[in-house]
């Protein structure tokens, strides 16, 4: 028996999107889980003082303990700084742990009062951890890593004219939680930052990022650091280091059996 066809016959469409221009349901998008990461600016008397210290580290590098052996970056140099240092303490106690706390605050306040534990004020303080430099050439890279402690970040000193927003190259890039994969509409899992002299970025720990290799001359400069939220402590102790607690290098650790997780 043979079957006959319509053949301007059509598909029944039992959902069918509407056209632009007809009526809409009321709908909201909720973008959930947010990841908050702060971006600042450094006065350019302390950017000028951070470069003149920086010059002279690497004009004598053996004057810096040597931390490449300790991280995952694989660049031409990274030397652990001192809190004596010139520039250090004002970087710290006036900018990078004050917008720690401003990231803090940000997160926490937005949630209800019996929900933020001992995040408020007057129930921790925030301590510089480790701090040091990074100095990048052509074909140096940093992959994918995460930090120690509660907050990491990066501060930008120098950067080659060729490092633009032309390519990726050269520029720090921040990994979301999943793979991308554009056939299920997971996009945006990547946000790269150009980096400009004098910036700052500070994000949690945790948060997986890296930094893209770049050609040609020059050399690309960098700070970052490590910092902790410390429970059960009272703010008049935040300006500067616990006695019982000296100035270490947690993250860096040579105890850890390998070099991983930064």
């Amino acid at each position: 028996m043979t079957q006959h066809h319509d053949r301007d016959e059509q598909p029944t469409l039992f959902w069918a999107a509407k056209m632009p221009g007809e009526d809409q349901p009321l709908v909201d998008v909720l973008d959930l889980f947010p990841r908050s990461i702060l971006r600042g600016t450094l006065p350019d008397p302390l950017l000028q003082q951070l470069i003149a210290l920086s010059e002279s580290i690497l004009a004598n590098p053996d004057s810096s303990p040597d931390a490449s052996a300790k991280l995952a970056g694989q660049l031409r140099q990274q030397r652990e700084l001192r809190p004596e240092q010139p520039g250090v303490q004002d970087l710290s106690n006036n900018h990078l742990l004050p917008a720690c706390e401003r990231w803090i605050r940000h997160v926490m306040d937005r949630q209800p009062p019996q929900g933020r534990g001992p995040w408020v004020p007057g129930r921790y303080r925030l301590q510089m951890i480790d701090l040091w430099l990074n100095c990048q050439t052509a074909g140096d890279y940093n992959p994918t890593h995460t930090h120690g402690g509660s907050f990491s970040g990066v501060i930008f000193l120098k950067v080659p004219p060729q490092i633009n927003a032309n390519s990726f190259d050269g520029q720090l890039c921040f990994h979301g939680p999943e793979d991308w994969h554009l056939q299920s509409f997971r996009t945006g899992m990547a946000h790269y930052v150009l980096p400009i002299p004098g910036e700052f970025y500070v994000f949690p720990a945790w948060q997986p990022h890296s930094v893209m290799p770049f050609r040609g001359d020059g050399e690309r400069w960098s700070l970052a650091f490590n910092a902790v939220a410390i429970p059960g402590v009272a703010p008049a102790a935040m300006q500067q280091p616990s006695k019982q607690q000296p100035l270490g290098n947690i993250s860096l650790s040579s105890q850890r059996p390998t070099a991983k997780g930064f």
